[in-house]
């Protein structure tokens, strides 16, 4: 339904927009969502339409999730053509577009091996499933394998990864979490080694460091290349296998295809999601041959890899390389980066901070301020500008890989309009 349908239709758009819309969503759907107050109907590059035909521009992107951004051509063909043809078969059968999309994969990565499944808690779940065998087998001596998580990450919602996740606040009432994970600050090295030593320890030792290149959730953190370094070179000295968290950050999100590219150091295992087809449904583990110890039956996944989300996720990658994409990522960001400085400078009490890569960036509030970041994130939406929190005190602005130039600069004054608001209201 277009927003022209909409305009034209002022019954319809009463109806979509009357109470009843939100009596109907919130009797029916489980209350697991803090929504902002809007419904959006349609999509085109980098902007969206709510059910009353208003325009915003997307600095969400689902959540760092729609690489090319809404309605893309190249993914609304491929997509149209795979659904005709075949969408699900099973794993119990050779899939060629998986085989396709793992072989791109490989060959542009680090990785020897790909599993495929259906979320980025998926993937880290067989992540950990992995290291885990690779403890018990090739480790034998460790049958009580243990996983150090940073404090401010975050690896998913099941209870294996909402265990890993290194945040309270996402574990408290599902305990018993899942045994076997200890937690370090992230970018600090002298914390990885007392771990390392204060769980030497009989058949309880570390078997995999689990981390983000750059912490989004924890408030877009990148990670410190020297500290990756020397983290890499300690898990080569004590057998430890070290696994990235690529969910958010990986498929050029920040200017590199891979996020581990921006440290210098390759990950034995690395998962991705999100962004790898473009908004439908994938996640991925990749891995190393040398630790690529699943065997039939080990692991499994019921739509993981089917052909339809195989040819988008190839499709996104293939346009990705095809349209210089990385390129537009690393200027755009550069560019980003300069005009959010530009307002911290103007606002020096109220932002502490503005980082990120490419374009997943963070823009910090000061702990002591009163505004948090949903704040402006609704403020925003009066304005037309979407992009969400990453925390109370971090603005999160993560745009398709197709921004445009002119919709950074629009979106940056779009957001100093909001700040005005609030900062004066």
């Amino acid at each position: 339904m277009s927003p022209e349908t909409l305009l034209e239709n002022p019954s319809l758009t009463k109806s979509l927009n009357s109470a009843s819309l939100t009596e109907t969503f919130d009797t029916y759907v489980m209350n697991t969502y803090s929504r902002f107050p809007i419904a959006i109907t349609k999509g085109q590059g980098c902007r969206l339409w709510d059910t009353e035909g208003k325009e915003y521009l997307d600095f969400v992107a689902g959540i760092a999730t729609c690489t090319l951004g809404h309605a893309h051509p190249a993914l609304i063909d491929v997509v149209s053509q795979q659904i005709q043809q075949l969408h699900h078969v099973s794993n119990l059968f050779y899939i060629p577009e998986q085989g396709d999309l793992a072989k791109w994969i490989v060959e542009h990565s680090c990785a020897d091996r790909v599993f495929f499944c259906n979320s980025g808690a998926e993937a880290n779940e067989a992540a950990i499933k992995l290291v885990r065998k690779y403890a018990h087998t090739v480790l034998d001596f460790l049958e009580q394998p243990v996983i150090l998580t940073a404090k401010a990450s975050f690896h998913g919602r099941t209870l294996a990864t909402v265990t890993a996740t290194g945040q309270p606040k996402y574990q408290k009432d599902f305990a018993p979490l899942v045994p076997g994970f200890a937690y370090i600050p992230y970018n600090d090295i002298e914390a990885v080694e007392n771990a390392i030593a204060d769980l030497d320890e009989g058949n309880r030792r570390v078997a995999a460091i689990m981390l983000e290149p750059l912490q989004g959730e924890g408030g877009v953190r990148p990670g410190d290349v020297e500290y990756f370094h020397r983290l890499r070179q300690i898990c080569d000295q004590n057998n430890i296998l070290l696994v990235f968290d690529e969910v958010q950050v990986g498929v050029g999100r920040t200017g590199k295809l891979w996020g581990y590219e921006n440290l210098g150091v390759e990950p034995d295992i690395f998962t991705s999601a999100k962004g790898l087809a473009g908004g439908i449904p994938i996640g991925a583990m990749m891995c190393k041959k040398f630790c690529d110890v699943f065997e039939p039956g080990n692991h499994a996944s019921t739509f993981g890899g089917n052909p339809f989300v195989c040819a988008a996720g190839l499709t996104v990658l293939q346009t990705i390389e095809k349209d210089h994409l990385l390129e537009n990522v690393h200027d755009r960001g550069e560019q980003l980066r300069t005009r959010l400085r530009a307002i911290a400078q103007k606002y020096p009490t109220l932002f502490k901070e503005v980082r990120g890569w490419g374009l997943i960036n963070g823009m910090e509030i000061h702990e002591e301020v009163s505004l948090t970041s949903p704040d402006i994130v609704k403020a925003a939406l009066e304005f037309g500008l979407l992009f969400a929190p990453a925390g109370p005190k971090v603005l999160r602005f993560v745009p398709p890989l197709i921004v445009s130039e002119s919709e950074i600069d629009l979106a940056v004054n779009l957001l100093e309009q909001a700040i005005e608001k609030v900062t004066h209201s």
